[in-house]
C-alpha cells in the first residue's frame, strides 16, 4: 500500500483532478438546491390506536369484555413495548406502543399483523360488539391548516364550499392527505312528545318502523320491453325535513299526521362530538398534508398560489385564514440555520487565515466548500433533508473537517521549509500522516456511532447527525489527500519564503510548559486525575434534561374538565378563557378545539384521546417575548378563576412529545385502589413548592341512575329488558330512524324525546311504556330507581388500572432535578402502600431514560470499533493505552463549562460528549504516531516526544480553535446550546490534555528519561 501514493497520483493527473473538483462543486450546488427542507427531521410514531365499541355497556362491562380481550391478545406481539387504554361506557380506545428498538420500516408490516390478530379474536366478543376501528396513521402531520368562517351562510353551505376547495388542493401533485376539520354533521330530529304518544295510544317504535319502510331503497324490477330494458322506480323516499313532517301515517287502524306527535327539525348533531373555532367564531378547517419525499417549500409555493385564487373567488361573508403554515416555518428555520452555517464558515476561515497566513489559509478555505459540496451530493442521494439536526451537524462538523486539510498543508509547509520541491512536499503527507489521519477520522466518526445505531424515537430524530458528520469527515480526509496537494502546489509557490522560523512568544511559553510537564510527569498525571475526579463529582450539579421546549412562538393551552363534564360546559369554560385573548396585543390569532385536541401540525405533538370533557387552544403570538407574557397571563387567569379545571399552558416541544414534564403512574388491580393512592400521591407532590398544576388523568366518579327491573312483573305485562332499554335510549339519546340521501351526504333522521323530557331526571319517573296490546303502563310500575356512582373513565397500562399524576414546573429547574428531590418522599409514601400498588416515574425522566438506554447499549460497540482502529494503527498495547487514557478526560472541560453557566445536560449534549471521545482519541493518535515516526528516524525518546508535541501543537490548536469557535453560532440556540457548550468546554480542555497530559503520560508509561544536559527548547 505504501508503494501507491494518492497525493502523488493527483499531481500527475492534474487536469483530471481539477475536472473532478469542478464537477463536485457544480454537483454540490445542484444537490443543495434539490435537498428537501424541514423544520425538524421525521421520526416514526410507533403507536397504533385501536378503537372498539360495545353500545349500551357500562364502563366495567366494556373494560372486561372489550379492553381486556384486546390487551391480552396484544401481549402476543413480540415487538410490544406496552399498551395503554382509555375505557368509557360502551367505548374502548387502546394505544399500542412498540419497542424503541423496532425499526421504522418494519412498522407497517406490524400494523398489518395487529389487524389480523384482532380479526382472529372477533368471534370472542359479545354479540352486541360493534367492531374495531384502526388508526395506524397516528403520526400523520398536517403542516397547513386553513380556517373558514361564514357570516350569512349556513354551516352546510360553508362545508360544501370547503369540500370543493379540498378537492382542488388534493389535485396538487405534492398534496398528501386532506381532511375537513370541525364540520358539523347534519341531522333531522323527530322530537316525540311522550305525553302525546300516550294520549293517542301510539307506540314510538311503530311510528319509527313505518317511516323507515317508506324511505327504504328497494329494487322495483326491470321490464324487458322488446329491444330495450326499462327500469322501474318507486318513489316516496324523503328528500327534506318538510317531506317527513308532511307524512300521514297509519298504525293499526289509525291514521295521523307525523306533526301531531313529533316536531320535525333539520339541524346539526346535538350535542356535537367536537367543535373547531377561529378567534372565537365557529369555523370549518381544512387540514392539508404533504406527500412523503416532496419539497415542502415548493409545495408551500404551489399551495399559496392556489389558495390566493381560492380567496379571490370566495363570496362576501366567507373568510379564509391560514392558521398553520409549515412551509413558512421551515423556510424561516432553514434560513436561520443557513445563516448560522455561514457564520461558522466565516469563523473557520478567519481562524485559518490568521493562523496559517493568506496562502495556506486560502488553500484550507477552498477545501471547505469542496467537502460541503460532496457531502450535499451524498445527502441528496440518500434522502437526508436540510433541517434542524442535519444543519446543526454541518456546523459541528465544520471545525472538524478542516483538521485533515490543516494537517496536510502544515506538513507540506514543513517540507518546503527544509528545501523540498512543491511536488515532493505535497506528496509527503500521504507517506507520513495520511493513514494516522484516516484512523483519527474514523475514530471521530465512531464517536457518533451511538446515534447511528440508536433505534429509539430520540435516536431516530437525531439520526441525520451521524450521517452528516460521518460523510463530511470521511470526505474531508479524501479531500485532504487528493485535492489539497493539488491546491497546495497551485497556491503555495512563495509561501516558504515568508515563513517565520524563529518561535514566537506563545510558542516559547508552550515549550516551557511542555518541558515542565515531561519532567514532572507524575505531578501532571496526578493533577489531571484529581481534576477528572472533581468533574465526575461536579456532574451532580449539572441539571438533567431530555429535549428543550421549542423556540416557536405558539402557545398551547390544554383544558381538561372532570370526566363526566358535558361538551357544553367545556365550551363555556373555554369561552371564558378565550375572552382574555380578545384585543390582546400579544395575540395574532388563535384556534380552539372543543372535544378534541388540535391536529398534529408538527410531528412533536402529544395528541390526547378525544372526549367532551377536554379541549385545546393554539395561540399564535408575534414573538418570543409576547409568547412568554401571554403564558404568564393565562397561567395567572387559570389559577384564579378556573378552580377544578386542569389548565396547562405550554410551548411546543422538540423531539418526542411528553406533556407535563413530571409524572408518576400509580397502578393497582383495583381501580379504586389506584385512584385513592394517586390522590394521596398528589398530596405528596403538592408539598413541593416548585411544582404547579398537579392533576390526575382520571379521578372523580360520575352519577348514575340504576333501574332495577321487576322481571316477573315485566313478563306478565309482555315487556323485556330490551324494550325498556330501547324506550329509554330513544327518549334520551335518540335512535336513527332512517337516512336522508342528500347529494354525497347521508343525513341521519333521529327520533328522540322532546328537550323537556330528555334533559330532566323526572322524565324517567313519568315515562309511559307501551304494552303489546296497545295499552300503556308507567315505567315506575316495573322498575325501582337507585342513585349511585361509577367511573366515567378507566385508564390502564399493560392491563392494570393506572392513574397518572402529572405536574408542571413553576421554576427553571429541570424535571430530573425535581424527581430526584421528590425521590425520598415518594419512596416513603410507596413503602406504606399495599404490595399490589406500584408507582413508576413517567414523563420527561422516563422518556429520557428510554432514549439513553439504547445509547448505553451501543457504547460498547463504539468502544470496540475505536479500540480496533487504534490498535490497528498503534500495533502496541502500551501506545493504545496512552491514546485511550485521554478519551474520558474531556469531561473536565464539559463540567467546567456547564456548571458555572447553568447549562443543562440534555439528550443532544450527551451525544456531543460521546463524540468528544472520538475527537480526543483522534488527536492522541496523530500525536503518538508522530512520536513513533521520529523514533524511527533516529531521534531520542525525549527529543521525539518534545518535537512531536511541538510540531503537532499548531494543527491541534488550530483545529480546536476552529471547532470550538464554529459552535458559537448555535451556542445561543435552544436546541443546540447545551451540546455546543459541552463540546466547546470539552474541546478546549481536550486540547490541553493532548498537548500536556499525553506527552507526560507517554514519558511515564514508556519510561522516558530527560537527557543530562537540558535540551534546547528553542
Amino acid at each position: 500500500m505504501s508503494r501507491f501514493n494518492l497525493s502523488d497520483w493527483a499531481l500527475h493527473h492534474r487536469s483530471f483532478v481539477w475536472f473532478l473538483l469542478i464537477v463536485s462543486l457544480v454537483a454540490g450546488a445542484i444537490s443543495y438546491a434539490n435537498l428537501g427542507r424541514e423544520e425538524d427531521p421525521n421520526f416514526t410514531i410507533k403507536t397504533m390506536v385501536i378503537s372498539a365499541a360495545l353500545p349500551g355497556a357500562t364502563v366495567d362491562e366494556t373494560l372486561n369484555q372489550v379492553t381486556t380481550r384486546i390487551e391480552k391478545k396484544l401481549e402476543e406481539l413480540d415487538e410490544l413495548n406496552f399498551t395503554r387504554s382509555v375505557t368509557m361506557p360502551g367505548q374502548a380506545v387502546v394505544y399500542l406502543e412498540l419497542l424503541d428498538t423496532t425499526r421504522g420500516p418494519r412498522v407497517p408490516e406490524i400494523w398489518k399483523r395487529v389487524r389480523e390478530m384482532m380479526s382472529d379474536i372477533r368471534p370472542d366478543f359479545p354479540q352486541e360488539f360493534a367492531g374495531f376501528q384502526f388508526n395506524d396513521d397516528f403520526g400523520d402531520v398536517y403542516g397547513n391548516i386553513y380556517a373558514f368562517t361564514a357570516d350569512g351562510f349556513s354551516p352546510r353551505e360553508l362545508r360544501d364550499r370547503v369540500e370543493r376547495i379540498r378537492k382542488q388542493v388534493a389535485a396538487l401533485d405534492a398534496a398528501g392527505k386532506t381532511e375537513l376539520l370541525g364540520e358539523q354533521e347534519e341531522q333531522i330530529y323527530l322530537e316525540f312528545s311522550a305525553a302525546r304518544l300516550a294520549a293517542l295510544g301510539l307506540n314510538q317504535q311503530q311510528v319509527v318502523a313505518t317511516l323507515a319502510q317508506q324511505n327504504a331503497i328497494s329494487p322495483s324490477g326491470v321490464i324487458q320491453a322488446g329491444p330495450e330494458q326499462v327500469l322501474v322506480r318507486v318513489g316516496g323516499q324523503f328528500d327534506d325535513a318538510d317531506s317527513i313532517a308532511a307524512v300521514n301515517l297509519r298504525v293499526g287502524e289509525r291514521f295521523f299526521n307525523l306533526g301531531d306527535v313529533a316536531t320535525v327539525t333539520r339541524g346539526y348533531a346535538d350535542p356535537p362530538q367536537s367543535l373547531f373555532r377561529y378567534n372565537g367564531q365557529p369555523a370549518i378547517g381544512l387540514q392539508i398534508g404533504m406527500r412523503e419525499g416532496e419539497n415542502i417549500l415548493e409545495f408551500g409555493k404551489a399551495l399559496d398560489a392556489l389558495m390566493e385564487r381560492v380567496a379571490a373567488e370566495l363570496p362576501i361573508g366567507i373568510e379564509m385564514a391560514k392558521v398553520a403554515d409549515q412551509p413558512h416555518v421551515v423556510d424561516h428555520a432553514v434560513g436561520h440555520f443557513v445563516r448560522a452555517l455561514a457564520e461558522a464558515v466565516l469563523i473557520v476561515l478567519v481562524v485559518s487565515f490568521i493562523s496559517l497566513g493568506f496562502r495556506a489559509g486560502f488553500v484550507v478555505t477552498l477545501t471547505i466548500p469542496l467537502v460541503l459540496a460532496i457531502t450535499f451530493v451524498i445527502l441528496d442521494l440518500y434522502g437526508i433533508t436540510l433541517q434542524r439536526i442535519s444543519l446543526g451537524a454541518l456546523i459541528i462538523a465544520l471545525g472538524l473537517l478542516v483538521d485533515d486539510a490543516m494537517i496536510a498543508i502544515e506538513t507540506m509547509i514543513s517540507r518546503l521549509e527544509i528545501g523540498e520541491s512543491l511536488e515532493s512536499a505535497a506528496s509527503y503527507a500521504w507517506t507520513s500522516i495520511a493513514f494516522p489521519m484516516l484512523t483519527g477520522t474514523l475514530v471521530t466518526v465512531a464517536g457518533f456511532i451511538p446515534i447511528g445505531l440508536n433505534s429509539s424515537a430520540a435516536g431516530e430524530f437525531t439520526f441525520s447527525l451521524f450521517v452528516v458528520i460521518a460523510v463530511s469527515l470521511v470526505i474531508s480526509w479524501i479531500v485532504a489527500v487528493l485535492f489539497a496537494p493539488l491546491l497546495g502546489v497551485t497556491f503555495l509557490r512563495t509561501y516558504a519564503a515568508h515563513h517565520e522560523h524563529k518561535p514566537g512568544w506563545l510558542r516559547r511559553r508552550f515549550h516551557g510548559l511542555l518541558l515542565w510537564s515531561m519532567r514532572h510527569r507524575w505531578i501532571v498525571i496526578a493533577i489531571t486525575l484529581v481534576l477528572f475526579a472533581a468533574s465526575v463529582w461536579g456532574m451532580r450539579f449539572v441539571e438533567q434534561q431530555f429535549f428543550p421546549t421549542s423556540d416557536r412562538t405558539e402557545v398551547l393551552v390544554d383544558i381538561v374538565e372532570r370526566q363526566n363534564t358535558s361538551i357544553a360546559r367545556t365550551r363555556a369554560d373555554m369561552d371564558r378563557l378565550e375572552a382574555v385573548l380578545k384585543d390582546n396585543d400579544d395575540v395574532l390569532f388563535w384556534t380552539s378545539y372543543v372535544g378534541s385536541g388540535a391536529p398534529r401540525f408538527v410531528l412533536a405533538m402529544d395528541v390526547p384521546t378525544p372526549g367532551p370533557y377536554m379541549g385545546q387552544i393554539v395561540i399564535q403570538t408575534p414573538d418570543l417575548a409576547g409568547r412568554d407574557r401571554l403564558k404568564a397571563l393565562l397561567m395567572d387567569k387559570a389559577a384564579r378563576e378556573f378552580a377544578g379545571v386542569d389548565i396547562f399552558v405550554k410551548n411546543l416541544e422538540i423531539g418526542p412529545p411528553v406533556g407535563k414534564p413530571v409524572q408518576y403512574r400509580v397502578s393497582a388491580p383495583d381501580p379504586d385502589k389506584a385512584r385513592d393512592a394517586a390522590r394521596d400521591l398528589a398530596a405528596v407532590l403538592a408539598g413541593e413548592p416548585r411544582l404547579r398544576d398537579i392533576s390526575m388523568d382520571w379521578n372523580e366518579p360520575a352519577r348514575v341512575i340504576r333501574l332495577e327491573i321487576d322481571q316477573d312483573q315485566a313478563r306478565r305485562l309482555g315487556l323485556t329488558t330490551q324494550d325498556v332499554a330501547d324506550t329509554l335510549s330513544a327518549l334520551f339519546s335518540g335512535q336513527v330512524v332512517t337516512q336522508l340521501r342528500d347529494d354525497i351526504f347521508l343525513i341521519d333522521v333521529v327520533g328522540r324525546g322532546e328537550a323537556e323530557d330528555r334533559t330532566s331526571l323526572q322524565s324517567i319517573r313519568n315515562l309511559q311504556l307501551r304494552l303489546p296490546n296497545g295499552d300503556g303502563t308507567p315505567l315506575s310500575s316495573i322498575v325501582s330507581l337507585d342513585y349511585a356512582t361509577e367511573q366515567p373513565l378507566i385508564a390502564q397500562r399493560n392491563g392494570l388500572p393506572t392513574v397518572t399524576v402529572k405536574a408542571a414546573i413553576s421554576t427553571r429547574d429541570q424535571p430530573a432535578t425535581l424527581v430526584s428531590a421528590l425521590a425520598p418522599a415518594v419512596a416513603e409514601f410507596q413503602a406504606g402502600l399495599p404490595s399490589d400498588v406500584t408507582i413508576a416515574v413517567g414523563g420527561t425522566v422516563e422518556s429520557s431514560a428510554d432514549s439513553q438506554e439504547p445509547i448505553a447499549a451501543v457504547v460498547p460497540v463504539m468502544l470496540l470499533i475505536m479500540a480496533l482502529l487504534v490498535m490497528t494503527q498503534m500495533q502496541s498495547f502500551r501506545l493504545s493505552l496512552i491514546v485511550f487514557a485521554a478519551a474520558p478526560l474531556g469531561l473536565i472541560g464539559v463540567v467546567a463549562v456547564l456548571v458555572p453557566f447553568g447549562v443543562p445536560m440534555g439528550f443532544v449534549a450527551i451525544l456531543g460528549i460521546l463524540a468528544l471521545i472520538g475527537i480526543l482519541i483522534r488527536n492522541s493518535v496523530i500525536l503518538v504516531h508522530e512520536i513513533q515516526e521520529l523514533l524511527h528516524k533516529g531521534r531520542s525518546q525525549w527529543n521525539a516526544v518534545f518535537e512531536a508535541s511541538d510540531s503537532r501543537a499548531r494543527p491541534i490548536l488550530l483545529t480546536a480553535a476552529a471547532a470550538s469557535l464554529a459552535l458559537i453560532p448555535i451556542a445561543r440556540q435552544v436546541f443546540w446550546g447545551p451540546m455546543a457548550f459541552a463540546m466547546m468546554g470539552g474541546i478546549i480542555a481536550g486540547t490541553l490534555i493532548t498537548l500536556v497530559f499525553v506527552p507526560a503520560l507517554y514519558c511515564a508509561v514508556m519510561r522516558v528519561r530527560p537527557p543530562a544536559p537540558s535540551p534546547d527548547a528553542g
